[in-house]
């Protein structure tokens, strides 16, 4: 069942939303070559923890992982991409790092994920991050009333066959709001007029993610983290979108972030870069 946001309750997500963007561009700061993630991890729950937020992460035990997941972000790393499960794991030079975070505040959650590269970052990695970005945004973009579901799927597809990287359709965002899963899946790839029809109050979490060179994916023995097939590395971005009268509402927008549109250069991009 889709259930649609009061504008009174988007407000209340956008809380969340902010909370979620400030941990993020934290864990981005604090994240550097020889940070072990178990102290990004403990980080994020000690933020967590002051704020009274409710991590979404924290016991959750769907059918597809090794439950439950006993942390409260997920770290990626290189070839990792999804569901990154924190480990022993010091953070090397030019490393790709993906953090996602999903919490609740006052019974409304939000849900963000950004990549960066750790110290000295290689053309093709900055280049597949700032697709995931491009995607993002070219997905927010048409998240407006009368449009259909299928738009959003369609521009990020779109913007990977633009950049020459396959599609994975088997995870991909969903809509959100008192719970960190809800109806509809957001496909990562689809056809334009397809699908739901936008309308105001609905809320999404859209999360692009493509892997260099392949589709394909493995979990690790752990249960949990998403792996490409090929060993190649991989980029993921999102944010929780709220659809209003006015057009698209990003509530989990990091206050440093500068949206990355269609066809601009990439430029340097490091953990730094909060």
């Amino acid at each position: 069942m889709i259930e649609l946001k009061t504008p009174a309750e988007i407000d209340r997500m956008r809380v969340a939303g902010r909370f979620v963007a400030e941990v993020l561009s934290e864990v981005g700061r604090l994240a550097d070559v020889g940070v072990n993630l178990l102290d990004l991890e403990h980080h994020a729950r000690g933020m967590i923890g002051r704020r009274g937020a409710d991590s979404c992460y924290w016991d959750y035990a769907p059918s597809f992982g090794r439950g439950p997941f006993r942390n409260v972000i997920c770290l990626a790393v290189n070839d990792a991409v999804l569901h990154g499960l924190p480990h022993d794991y010091t953070l090397r030079d030019g490393d790709v790092l993906t953090a996602d975070l999903a919490v609740g505040i006052g019974g409304w959650v939000a849900d963000s994920a950004r990549t960066v590269v750790v110290g000295t970052a290689a053309e093709e990695d900055l280049r597949l991050v700032r697709a995931t970005e491009e995607a993002l945004e070219a997905a927010i973009e048409v998240a407006r009333p009368g449009n259909r579901l299928g738009d959003i799927s369609a521009a990020i597809s779109a913007v990977a066959q633009d950049h020459g990287y396959p599609v994975n359709d088997e995870f991909g965002g969903h809509g959100i709001g008192r719970t960190m899963h809800e109806d509809p899946h957001v496909s990562n790839k689809g056809r334009a007029g397809r699908g739901l029809t936008l309308r105001p109050g609905l809320t999404l979490a859209i999360e692009p993610w493509f892997a260099r060179t392949t589709d394909k994916i493995v979990h690790d023995p752990d249960g949990w983290t998403i792996r490409s097939a090929d060993g190649s590395r991989a980029a993921h971005s999102e944010h929780t979108v709220a659809i209003t009268e006015d057009g698209p509402l990003v509530l989990t927008r990091r206050d440093s972030e500068e949206p990355v549109r269609r066809g601009r250069p990439a430029g340097r991009l490091s953990a730094r870069d909060a």
